[in-house]
């Protein structure tokens, strides 16, 4: 076998890393793939997606041994039971909520009505 050129070399390495560039690309999305079809058995339904990205993100970001001494050490301090913070009315569109008074306890400023 002759040897080859240089010029012919260069085409050959180019190509050769076209071929790893592909086939690299190809397992990357079949994994991330199946990473994805992980999170269909996790409730993340409880999550927003900015909270889910931001979580994810920075998993990826740390890598994950560090993440997950992380997050085992604030779970260990955490409640155990865990529970969705509490959605007021107020919160959906972006205002504050006028309290109402009790019935029994009269108005709530001074200009709501007779007090006691």
């Amino acid at each position: 076998m002759p040897k080859m050129s240089e010029r012919e070399r260069l085409a050959k390495i180019e190509s050769d890393q076209k071929k790893l560039a592909d086939e690299a690309e190809t397992v990357r999305r079949t994994l991330r793939s199946s990473y994805g079809a992980i999170c269909g058995d996790l409730a993340v339904e409880r999550l927003s997606e900015r909270e889910f990205r931001e979580i994810v993100g920075h998993a990826i970001r740390l890598g994950g041994g560090t993440t997950l001494a992380a997050l085992k050490a604030l779970s260990s301090a955490a409640p155990k039971t865990p529970t969705a913070p509490e959605r007021r009315p107020s919160d959906e569109h972006g205002g504050a909520a006028r309290r109402r008074p009790a019935p029994d306890q009269g108005a709530a400023s001074p200009g709501d009505g007779p007090g006691l």
